[in-house]
């Protein structure tokens, strides 16, 4: 098996990797702002919405979401009085499905990031005229952006290798196409299929962690005194305690 059977098997697969990579970007579409939408209601005020957003996450985080996917293709049309009307196809039940569910994912790691600032830093920036909104945003979001974003491009990548639970509910994405290939040949060839569909997989989730890295790398200037050797950390460190006698001294002034 040389590697242009390999490319060949590869570009074979291409009419189930759309299918793939749509389900994988409208699902981050929607379920990102949805999940900071839940992430701001749950470090709100109402105990209502509170309830009832935090029941929303214990159930979309607690049943599996091969179970949610079958639901919603196969159950929710037998919901009295409403089923009817929420007839959808495999890939719409499939969207929704992966949308809800990690919208839920979504929502406790925003909301992990937004209670790791210290809200003393909320408080200050409010007594010094900012808006609450101005505030949330220009102080605490960008910290808590920094904060999230590891276990956010974690999800990430996992929600690309868990689409290819759309194949159980019928839906012909990259691994069902595989699996039709193989059947077509009468099971031959099913070794080199699965290598050329986990290449494909490797590759995708590869640049996604390449990218995500990069984007952690750009938002954490400034945010902390990390660098690249222990001479740049000293050159990073000496002045601010240079600082110190002298504003000791100017406070004593004042005094």
């Amino acid at each position: 098996m040389g590697a242009d059977y390999l490319l060949q098997l590869c570009g074979s697969l291409a009419g189930g990797l759309k299918y793939t990579v749509s389900l994988f970007f409208i699902t981050v579409l929607f379920s990102i702002p949805i999940g900071l939408l839940l992430s701001f209601t749950r470090v709100g005020r109402s105990r209502v919405l509170k309830g009832i957003v935090g029941a929303f996450v214990w159930i979309m985080r607690g049943t599996p979401l091969l179970l949610q996917l079958y639901f919603f293709c196969y159950g929710i049309t037998f919901l009295p009085g409403i089923g009817e009307y929420l007839v959808m196809d495999r890939f719409q039940a499939a969207v929704l499905a992966f949308i809800l569910n990690y919208a839920a994912y979504f929502c406790e790691i925003f909301r992990g990031g937004i209670l790791s600032v210290d809200k003393g830093q909320y408080e200050a920036a409010v007594s010094i005229g900012l808006t609450p909104f101005q505030a949330f945003r220009q102080v605490m979001l960008p910290q808590a952006t920094v904060i999230a974003l590891p276990n956010f491009g974690n999800s990430v990548i996992n929600l690309l290798k868990e689409g290819a639970l759309a194949y159980t509910i019928g839906l012909i994405d990259m691994i069902g196409k595989g699996n039709l290939i193989i059947a077509q040949n009468f099971g031959a060839y099913g070794v080199e299929i699965y290598l050329a569909c986990m290449i494909v997989y490797w590759i995708m989730t590869t640049c996604i962690a390449k990218g995500f890295l990069r984007l952690e790398e750009h938002l954490d200037k400034g945010q902390s005194l990390r660098a690249k050797n222990p001479a740049q950390a000293k050159a990073r460190i000496l002045p601010v305690w240079k600082s110190v006698p002298a504003l000791m001294r100017r406070i004593q002034r004042q005094g």
